[in-house]
């Protein structure tokens, strides 16, 4: 029979009671505990950029943006919820269960409000790209805010419904002491499949097949010179929605190839985390999608750049800057 000593086990206190400590390298712990770190302050920092920028420039304050603000918000507390898992390095939570149960609903409420703000971007563009003469009549600041109150509330009841067994007596489902374990039911874990993961990603891809089809097509009127002198006005603002179409699309594509394997290891019954290598990659890759977006809109958003230097020479501050022309 194997012998445990007290530094093996989560709570040396609660001999028989107690979970087991992860057996991991030194290198390989303090790697973990460097990356997650890494990525959790640079998520955090880089997402509060995108809030402050888009919240105080009212040029910026767009519908396109609106949206582009909403996933910046979510990216913002998936950096902060990053801090749990650094927490869960050595495989004991040492938070208590209520706290288990708190940081869980989060993860999933954040989660689902990332995937149905991608939704609204989807939405968003191709608006924009396949009926342009009523985009500014649909889409209106207003609404694009009233939709994403809606995919929040919407998130945190859902999942709160969801979660609810697990609520009502947080700890219910661990074995020892030390354990961060929630579980849903199969008809619970089912629904959530389908509404946070294969539906939006079958109407995301539909969507944006066809505004491929549609740039595809003006591309080629724009290189064979078929437009008029007039139409020629028009192709120019569409250039500028063709362009955001292609940044948000790289958004998305990043998102969906990081969100993929993590909703593979999610949906196979694996719930603790980092006990294998393709259950840490997958998770590192989930987070990492966070830290991405803001690096995204730097490469290819000039305002992104120009409000980074408004802001670290504090030109931020002055009186009526929200008023500078930042694009």
């Amino acid at each position: 029979m194997e012998t445990l000593g007290e530094s093996d086990l989560c709570f040396p206190h609660l001999f028989n009671a107690s979970c087991k400590k992860l057996m991991r390298s030194h290198f390989e712990t303090s790697l973990i505990y460097f990356v997650l770190s890494a990525i959790s302050v640079v998520t955090t920092a880089l997402n509060l950029l995108v809030i402050i920028s888009i919240s105080h420039y009212k040029q910026l304050q767009t519908p396109t943006n609106f949206l582009l603000l909403s996933l910046a918000v979510s990216d913002f507390f998936v950096g902060l919820l990053m801090s749990f898992q650094i927490v869960l390095i050595d495989g004991c939570w040492y938070l208590g269960d209520i706290m288990c149960i708190v940081y869980r609903v989060l993860d999933y409420i954040i989660t689902s409000a990332s995937i149905g703000t991608m939704i609204l971007i989807s939405v968003d563009r191709y608006v924009a790209i396949c009926d342009p003469l009523h985009y500014p009549t649909k889409v209106t600041p207003k609404r694009v805010q009233i939709c994403n109150c809606l995919c929040w509330l919407g998130s945190a009841l859902c999942h709160t419904m969801l979660m609810k067994h697990n609520m009502e007596e947080p700890g219910r489902y661990n074995t020892c002491t030390g354990q961060c374990v929630t579980v849903i039911d199969y008809a619970g874990g089912l629904i959530d499949l389908i509404v946070s993961f294969v539906s939006p990603l079958t109407f995301i891809l539909i969507l944006y097949m066809r505004v491929f089809v549609v740039v595809v097509s003006q591309a080629r009127a724009m290189r064979s010179h078929v437009a008029s002198s007039t139409a020629q006005g028009g192709v120019t603002v569409k250039k500028s929605e063709m362009k955001a179409a292609r940044v948000l699309g790289v958004v998305i594509i990043a998102f969906l190839s990081c969100l993929c394997p993590y909703f593979l290891v999610t949906t196979t019954g694996q719930d603790t985390l980092f006990n294998s290598a393709s259950e840490a990659l997958a998770i590192c890759l989930f987070y990492f999608n966070s830290c991405l977006n803001p690096l995204i809109y730097a490469c290819f958003y000039p305002w992104f750049r120009k409000c980074l230097r408004l802001i670290f020479t504090l030109q931020i501050l002055q009186p009526g800057s929200n008023q500078m022309n930042v694009m």
